[in-house]
């Protein structure tokens, strides 16, 4: 990422979290189901097409993988082959990713409207949040029901800052993929990538950070004062 040539100060009145990757484990767990569903048509699962399908809406991603390697399937089968898979994998592997819930405990003292904005459905990604027990955390959770166009499209982030009230450009997000980092910056939020396993190797152009993880400190940094953004002019 470059230097930014020029800042503008603004204040941070919403934080909105990605969910899959991103506040728990489970796009781990998707890369297993997606082994499983090709491995049983003798396909494979491989990096480009995981880069092609992560952070898109469940029809769009089973779509790709359907056109990719010229499957016979419908979209309807392999979601509900895929909910039956991923649903034996919750009970057990299910896991909340390092420094989420800190970070969310610390956001909620600052009195900054607090969100999810994901491209799963609403029933799973109430399920998930009720499972580690972050539901009740946030003041909105957004899904794929509630748009028109997925992520890398930035109008599920567009509806999370009018749905916070407020403007996307004070609106603070965390996003852990190049489609979902591209959806935010797109809205023009600032935004922070937290790439995990599998998306270290995708570029977030445009990010304000990229964190290790959702301990970083620099993050801790970015909420403690007006942040100085940087414009869209780099060298």
């Amino acid at each position: 990422m470059g230097i930014a040539s020029s800042r503008t100060r603004f204040d941070i009145q919403a934080i909105v979290f990605d969910l899959d990757g991103l506040l728990v484990n489970t796009e781990e767990l998707y890369q297993d189901v997606g082994t499983e569903l090709l491995r049983r048509r003798e396909k494979t699962f491989d990096a480009d097409l995981l880069d092609a399908m992560m952070g898109r809406p469940q029809h769009m991603a089973l779509s790709i993988m359907i056109e990719w390697h010229g499957l016979d399937d419908t979209v309807e089968t392999l979601a509900d082959e895929t909910k039956k898979i991923f649903h034996t994998l919750l009970a057990t592997r299910l896991a909340i990713m390092p420094g989420a819930r800190n970070l969310i405990e610390h956001i909620r003292l600052l009195n900054i409207s607090l969100g999810v904005a994901t491209s799963s459905g609403p029933e799973f990604a109430h399920d998930v949040l009720s499972r580690v027990e972050l539901l009740d955390a946030f003041n909105f959770v957004l899904t794929s029901a509630d748009v028109i166009a997925g992520k890398p499209d930035p109008e599920i982030y567009q509806l999370a800052a009018k749905t916070a009230c407020t403007q996307p450009e004070k609106m603070l997000v965390f996003e852990d993929s190049e489609t979902g980092c591209n959806a935010a910056v797109a809205s023009g939020a600032i935004t922070v990538a937290v790439p995990s396993g599998h998306s270290h190797r995708h570029s977030f152009s445009g990010a304000e950070l990229i964190a290790t993880s959702l301990a970083d400190t620099r993050i801790y940094e970015l909420l403690s004062s007006p942040v100085e953004r940087k414009n869209s002019d780099q060298d």
